[in-house]
């Protein structure tokens, strides 16, 4: 069904660039397989057969990428053995109007979370000014995660931010498990969370008040190639998808939007000498 799916989709509908000769007017096996975050390697494997039993985040990636139905989806789900996420499971869906508007905004940072602030997808842009997170696999694309026993980020916070801006990813998910009781998913990951970070159990337990979603602030970004970039990052909520989208963006004629824009393109040109 892989195959019949990829081939069907035209490249310039999902931001491949086409280029030279073609055999076929579909995603050729190696772009669908960039674009899900899979190995080509996997998915050769998966349209003949030989993988059976892929990951439910595999089939969500793959129905993404390949920007299929929701019946599409379903069936998709259950030829790999999975029910179809519910509501009382935490959305990972993007939806077609949600991909619409980063089709749109193409050329901007973005990055779309769930409700337990793991990363679902981030443009090329996002990935030239914040490094390459759309390739983490597993629970390295969590920001809790990241922020309390990963690399962290570029993003410049003193001392006193970063402990609000932990304090707030944390009651962030407590309110999530508190509205998807029964989503394994999220207690496994509120479980590797406890096991690696004593700080995440420090929050976790604590007693002090939510924090809330943070929707607007600005955020000093350093850069290895430009330099700090001062820019605004605003959190678009989509309520009814639980999705949150990350835009990054500059005030136009202003250094930082120069830094910006020469940031993106360090990051996302082939440079040919």
């Amino acid at each position: 069904m892989v195959r019949r799916l990829r081939d069907r989709v035209a490249p310039e509908s999902v931001g491949v660039p086409v280029g030279g000769r073609r055999r076929a007017a579909g995603l050729r096996r190696e772009e669908l397989a960039g674009l899900a975050g899979i190995s080509a390697d996997y998915l050769t494997r998966l349209e003949q057969g030989r993988a059976t039993s892929p990951s439910a985040q595999v089939v969500e990636s793959l129905a993404r990428a390949l920007r299929v139905s929701d019946t599409e989806r379903d069936l998709l789900y259950r030829l790999a053995g999975h029910a179809t996420p519910g509501l009382d499971m935490v959305p990972t869906r993007i939806t077609a109007s949600v991909q619409r508007l980063l089709d749109r905004l193409a050329n901007t940072p973005v990055a779309v979370y769930d409700a337990t602030s793991t990363l679902i997808v981030a443009n090329a842009p996002h990935d030239a000014l914040m490094g390459e997170i759309s390739y983490a696999r597993g629970i390295e694309r969590n920001a809790i995660w990241r922020n309390l026993v990963g690399p962290g980020t570029r993003v410049v916070h003193t001392p006193e931010e970063q402990a609000v801006h932990e304090a707030r990813l944390v009651a962030n998910l407590r309110l999530t498990a508190a509205r998807y009781p029964a989503d394994r998913s999220v207690k496994r990951l509120v479980g590797e969370l406890a096991a690696q970070s004593p700080r995440f159990v420090e929050l976790w337990e604590s007693e002090d008040p939510d924090l809330g979603q943070e929707l607007s602030k600005h955020k000093i970004i350093d850069h290895p190639a430009v330099g700090r970039i001062t820019l605004d990052c605003d959190t678009l909520i989509v309520a009814g998808d639980d999705l949150r989208i990350m835009v990054y963006t500059a005030e136009p004629g202003t250094e930082d939007a120069e830094r910006l824009a020469l940031a993106i393109v360090l990051g996302t040109q082939i440079l040919v000498e």
